[in-house]
């Protein structure tokens, strides 16, 4: 039968696939290096178990064992990296333990090392694994000389038990596990945005209706001087003196809006935001549709949100652009609000904007920011954030 032959049926047979690919190899190397890795863990775990259990009775017996649990951390950290190169297993790190100056001192800093989950549940594998290890060797080992026709399915099937393993006993403790370590990052996105406005207002004081005060007491103090000796020049000072308070009202006006509009207090989002979209370059027009007011923080929330992305449409949409939307509604537990242009599009979160800041503070919050921005097609800005609803 020559090349361009078919089976008896006129099916052509299947291509052949090469049964040793480089995951296979790799599965084989990870069963390989079982062995050693496991010995090597087993006897570190029950030294440390034991010694810190003998010494349990004196001082240096339980500080000892905490030590002992931090470098069964690190173990289990070696581990996961050696399942990730050669299993392809994916497995977050856990949250660091912290140490004694932040966890409030050396006593909560045992306590909280000696309750560790993560340290345990390596111990844990390191005690179980030997007898597996020894024996994923042994079969890998003769494998290679007297299951070569099967080696890969049998490979594969041990590599499967070790990946179960790594996952149920090498991962975070669980999806909490997790959640923590996303909350101390918002924390600190949560810190800095605050100390952000801080200095914000602070410069603007400083630099504003200060300064404007100042200028307007020194005014006033020349008038005083001078109301005797030259009525006209002291009432035309005044007159000068009422424009700068006037002023410096308005400036004081914008910082409390900046800070917390009192629109946004009295009428709720639909007029707040309406105001906002009164002062944008381009007519916007605004959609609120809630059946009840939420939490006044994601209320803020939001009206910033809102607040920013027009700033955004009047300083980036272009001259093309047109118009402007806004809709605000709920759906379920979520607050979602889309701001829309039709300007030159092309905004990007990723490029170090203002966008990416307002992401930020978004994540802070459990919220999400989606940017739709093609050159030359305008802007859908996509927000969602948390409901909660209003404590009376």
């Amino acid at each position: 039968m020559t090349a361009t032959d078919h089976t008896p049926d006129g099916d052509t047979p299947p291509p052949v696939r090469a049964p040793f690919s480089a995951g296979t190899w790799k599965e084989i190397a990870y069963l390989l290096s079982n062995f050693p890795a496991a010995l090597i863990g087993f006897v570190y775990t029950v030294v440390m178990v034991s010694t810190a259990g003998g010494l349990a009775v004196t001082a240096i017996g339980l500080p000892l064992l905490a030590g002992g649990l931090f470098l069964s951390r690190q173990l289990g950290r070696l581990e996961r990296a050696r399942a990730r190169d050669l299993l392809g297993v994916r497995v977050d790190e856990p949250s660091p333990m912290p140490g004694p100056a932040r966890s409030g001192g050396f006593f909560p800093w045992l306590w909280a090392s000696l309750k560790d989950s993560v340290a345990w549940r390596t111990v844990l594998f390191e005690l179980i694994r030997l007898p597996w290890a020894v024996l994923t060797f042994t079969v890998a080992l003769t494998g290679l000389f007297v299951l070569w026709p099967v080696l890969p399915w049998v490979v594969r099937g041990l590599a499967n038990v070790d990946r179960a393993m790594v996952r149920g006993l090498l991962s975070p403790s669980d999806e909490l596990e997790r959640r923590i370590a996303e909350l101390e990052s918002d924390r600190g996105v949560v810190v800095d945005t605050a100390a952000a406005d801080l200095r914000r207002i602070e410069r603007d004081l400083h630099d504003g209706a200060q300064a404007r005060l100042v200028a307007l007491a020194m005014g006033l103090g020349l008038a005083k001087e001078k109301l005797l000796e030259d009525p006209e020049g002291a009432a035309a000072m005044v007159d000068e003196a009422h424009g700068e308070v006037k002023l410096a009202l308005r400036e004081l006006r914008d910082l409390a809006r900046g800070i917390h509009p009192a629109v946004l207090t009295d009428r709720g989002l639909d007029a707040a935001l309406s105001s906002v979209a009164s002062r944008c370059l381009v007519p916007v027009k605004v959609s609120v549709d809630l059946p009840t007011r939420p939490a006044e923080a994601i209320e803020g929330i939001a009206y910033f949100v809102v607040s920013e992305l027009l700033q955004n449409v009047s300083k980036h949409a272009g001259p093309q652009a047109r118009g402007a939307s806004v809709e605000v509604w709920r759906a379920e537990r979520r607050l979602l609000i889309r701001v829309s242009d039709d300007g030159r599009g092309g905004a990007d979160a990723r490029a170090g904007s203002g966008l990416a800041g307002l992401s930020e503070r978004l994540g802070a919050v459990d919220g999400v920011l989606v940017v739709d921005s093609p050159e030359g097609a305008g802007t859908v800005v996509t927000a969602e954030l948390p409901w909660r609803d209003r404590v009376a």
